[in-house]
């Protein structure tokens, strides 16, 4: 399954890869890298759609969004609902955060993202 994978991304999804922010940086080393997160498998800057979501697991259906400064403006936050409402009515969910939240408190979104897994966690866990 591919999970509405957009190949037409990938080279741009590969460049945000190698030009990630320094949240980015620090939630992938820190919180969601090799099965960090409770064992699941986070993918970074993964096509779903028509966007490039800056965390993703297939097995939670979650999508992880990191928000810089220029998302508090009104164009930009406008296409953050769009995003976010096109992602859910695909079945994902979406969690968002910002960057001052992962910089400045990395373990309260680790907490909240564990807390997260662990509402909607399937018996067991995974496999």
């Amino acid at each position: 399954m591919n999970h509405n994978y957009n190949r037409k991304l990938k080279p741009l999804a590969r460049s945000l890869r190698t030009n990630g922010t320094k949240a980015e940086a620090c939630l992938w080393k820190y919180v969601l890298k090799a099965g960090m997160m409770k064992g699941y498998n986070f993918k970074r800057q993964r096509p779903v759609l028509n966007y490039i979501a800056d965390f993703f697991c297939a097995d939670l259906k979650l999508i992880i969004e990191l928000d810089g400064s220029t998302h508090s403006l009104e164009e930009v936050a406008e296409k953050d609902e769009k995003k976010d409402a096109d992602l859910k009515a695909s079945g994902y969910n979406v969690l968002r955060f910002t960057d001052k939240e992962v910089l400045e408190q990395i373990g309260g979104v680790a907490n909240a993202i564990e807390q997260w897994i662990e509402a909607r966690e399937p018996e067991g866990g995974v496999d």
